[in-house]
């Protein structure tokens, strides 16, 4: 009776989460807008902690009552680098733009007429082209449009940004405390954790954290500064070839360069369309550059600075990069690297570890000269009934 009676209520439970599943849902929604400043938190601790352990280690000779002052230089390091990049690149940025768009029915016209002179003079057929032009000048109008009655919303997204101060405060005061009581904080959670699940499970889950630690700050940290150095790298290739436009392009492609493979590319190819509408040449010249730049990042920039931190195939970081932009969209292009290795990692575990059980090797070949484990209790089993 007793089992029927939870079968029961069980049921009854499931019905009613189902037809409250909205007020669940936002109640869910409600606790994570509460929990939101929080997780930022998390996140500027994550970005911060290794620029705080690097300056605790070499400047405070690892001394832990002066680990406050290896908060405030990382802090003081990274809002120093955020006005400096602010300060030298938005107005550059800015600046390029309205030059793009106020120049732009120039550079359409140019091209234009280019395309008539060759189809006058060569008779080549360019009214593909020309079709094509007419497509992206409406389309730039179309965009000045909405990027003009867009102005508003964005100065009410600042105005709300900067209403919600309290969020932003509470995100950076909980970082620094995240960061001043690390190793408290990573005590409470191991004993918490040991306290709710066997020894096994969790010293299982407590292994898998940190190995996900490793993959996501080695990727993450190498990613960045890889990007930075390819950034700047196009910033003063393009300034000594005199191509135009060479810090908005540069600043565009370092920051696309995060994305593994498809990066180079996601940042390449608008500004090629750009340098392709101000003159062809400087497009091609841009195009042989950004070439010789990611064969140089991939063969020796990037594996200089990332190392093992991966630890997957080519063709398993394309594999992580599809499936999660396909899940998750930008967001999972940019964690989906080290999530899979993380998985990949832990999958390489298993299988090592069944084929321990079995005595085999990965070519079916028995360990050490023993036989595998079926064959083992096969024998077993033949002696127990040859005694019986």
């Amino acid at each position: 009776m007793l089992d029927w009676l939870c079968l029961v209520f069980a049921g009854v439970a499931f019905y009613l989460f189902l037809s409250n599943l909205n007020y669940v849902l936002g109640g869910v929604q409600a606790l994570l807008g509460i929990l939101s400043p929080f997780a930022g938190g998390v996140v500027i601790a994550f970005v911060l902690d290794p620029l705080v352990e690097t300056l605790h280690r070499a400047w405070m000779r690892g001394n832990p009552k002066l680990r406050w002052a290896a908060i405030l230089l990382a802090y003081l390091t990274a809002l120093l680098l955020l006005g400096l990049l602010g300060w030298l690149v938005l107005p550059q940025i800015g600046s390029s733009f309205v030059m793009l768009f106020t120049s732009l029915p120039g550079y359409i016209a140019g091209v234009r007429d280019t395309l008539l002179l060759v189809q006058r003079d060569y008779g080549l057929p360019v009214q593909h082209a020309l079709e094509l032009l007419e497509d992206s000048e409406v389309l730039m109008q179309e965009i000045y449009s909405l990027a003009t009655s867009a102005m508003p919303q964005i100065v009410a997204t600042l105005g709300s940004v900067a209403s919600n101060f309290v969020a932003v405060f509470t995100a950076v005061a909980s970082s620094i405390y995240m960061l001043s009581g690390k190793g408290r904080l990573l005590h409470q959670l191991r004993t918490v954790t040991r306290a709710f699940l066997p020894p096994p499970a969790a010293e299982q889950v407590l292994r898998l954290c940190h190995f996900a630690n490793l993959n996501f700050t080695g990727f993450y940290v190498g990613k960045v500064i890889d990007s930075a150095i390819i950034g700047v790298l196009t910033f003063v290739l393009m300034s000594l070839l005199r191509l135009d436009f060479a810090l908005l392009i540069s600043v565009f492609v370092g920051i696309t360069n995060i994305i593994p493979v498809f990066g180079p590319f996601i940042g390449a190819i608008p500004s090629l369309f750009i340098l392709l509408l101000v003159d062809p040449l400087q497009a091609l010249i841009f195009a042989v550059l950004i070439l010789i730049i990611q064969q140089l990042d991939g063969n020796f920039i990037g594996p200089k600075i990332l190392g093992q931190s991966i630890g997957i195939s080519s063709l398993w970081v394309l594999f992580a990069i599809v499936v999660g932009g396909d899940l998750f969209g930008l967001p999972g292009m940019v964690i989906g690297v080290p999530l899979f290795a993380t998985l990949y990692g832990l999958l390489y575990e298993a299988v090592a570890a069944l084929l321990r059980r079995r005595g085999i090797d990965a070519e079916g070949e028995p360990l050490d000269g023993a036989p595998p484990a079926e064959a083992q209790d096969t024998a077993e089993d033949a002696d127990a009934a040859l005694t019986h």
